[in-house]
């Protein structure tokens, strides 16, 4: 799988681009701020339906525009497909394939599946439990777009239901029986969706995890063991894959937390207050890990991405958004060797000396919103 042809109108800084792309390694070098990341970042909305540098879709529109428009010619097993997202912020976004309309963008999910790193990712070790759970949720839909509709589906209802107990706990008093009758509804409906996401993410984490210390391991050897491991917010009963056994769970630790949900207003207990534990040895990667070691477990957990995409039939694209800059020359070398067997990998550097030399191909100058072939 890859790109072969990227064309933009009216997306970040860009009134319009048009970039041709071949299989193997392209470079795109350029000052910081002059849009290297805005072409990268293009790909890998056509992918997702979402940016690794925005939470809405807002930013992604050039200033004075109603809306932007991504076209990727993507070329999988030697068929050609054309995909246009027309990005409309606070509307529907319009999404099209080979130039014929689908009811929904999401239906087009899985045409084309890339993996991105890029400098944000620190915040997969560093930040809040929220990153983590994205990065899970996006890899299960980059398997099986499928899980756009169960995501979808489980944060509806937990938003009706934090809605219920929200205006419960505002009336201050004892809910009465037609608002607990509503709730064990919704509870019914967190059960039966927060099931299926639960379930996947456990099957996710439990064929990542030696990927992503195998390539921890690669980037930086001797520097321990790199471990992922999944904290549910069901404490310490133990976990199958089972849907209704979770489903049961599920329900169970809700009708645990009841008294605490109705005095907080909030739904205390679902995959939305799980956690993907990151280790380094004996340790939490998060609060413990230097800045070096928290860069290459956030490289690890992204080359476990990959790796796993790889193994369920095609390649993805590999982005690596502004990356060698940061690593000193062994882990440079290391990262290149790994990646260099991909099919399409697309970098972005501020100087040429930046790219590895291992990393050969084609290179494009960025220079003032100008994208020009070397």
């Amino acid at each position: 799988m890859h790109v072969a042809h990227l064309s933009l109108q009216d997306f970040r800084s860009y009134a319009t681009a048009e970039v041709a792309l071949e299989p193997g390694v392209t470079a795109f070098v350029g000052p910081n701020g002059q849009g290297k990341t805005n072409l990268v970042e293009a790909v890998g909305y056509v992918a997702s339906h979402g940016s690794h540098r925005a939470a809405t879709d807002a930013p992604l529109v050039r200033q004075g525009a109603l809306r932007a428009i991504v076209r990727a010619g993507v070329v999988k097993d030697e068929r050609k497909a054309l995909i246009e997202l027309e990005i409309n912020p606070g509307k529907a976004n319009r999404a099209r394939l080979n130039r014929s309309p689908v009811p929904r963008p999401r239906e087009i999910l899985g045409m084309l599946r890339t993996v991105l790193f890029a400098p944000e990712d620190l915040a997969l070790v560093k930040g809040d439990p929220g990153e983590r759970r994205r990065f899970m949720d996006e890899l299960l839909t980059a398997r099986a777009p499928r899980f756009a509709a169960v995501r979808s589906d489980y944060d509806r209802v937990l938003k009706q239901r934090n809605a219920l107990l929200k205006s419960a706990a505002a009336h201050r008093r004892a809910p009465g029986a037609e608002v607990i009758s509503t709730l064990e509804v919704w509870d019914s409906h967190l059960a039966r969706t927060g099931s299926e996401l639960l379930a996947a993410r456990l099957e996710l984490v439990a064929a990542l995890g030696p990927l992503v210390s195998k390539a921890y391991a690669a980037i930086a050897p001797g520097g321990g063991a790199a471990d992922i491991t999944y904290k549910s917010s069901l404490g310490d009963a133990e976990l199958s894959t089972d849907r209704a056994q979770l489903g049961e769970l599920l329900l169970a630790g809700v009708a645990e937390a009841r008294k605490q949900e109705l005095e907080r207003g909030v739904s205390l207990v679902g995959p939305h207050r799980d956690e993907l534990v990151l280790r380094l040895g004996d340790l939490p990667a998060r609060g413990y890990a230097s800045h070096g070691e928290s860069w290459s477990f956030a490289l690890g957990l992204r080359l476990g991405a990959f790796d796993l995409l790889r193994a369920d039939g095609d390649d993805p694209v590999l982005i690596l958004d502004d990356v060698f800059a940061e690593l000193d020359a062994g882990r440079r070398a290391r990262l290149a060797e790994m990646v260099s067997p991909a099919e399409q990998v697309l970098i972005t550097a501020a100087v040429p000396a930046d790219v590895p030399g291992e990393l050969t191909g084609a290179s494009y100058t960025v220079s003032d919103g100008e994208v020009t072939r070397d």
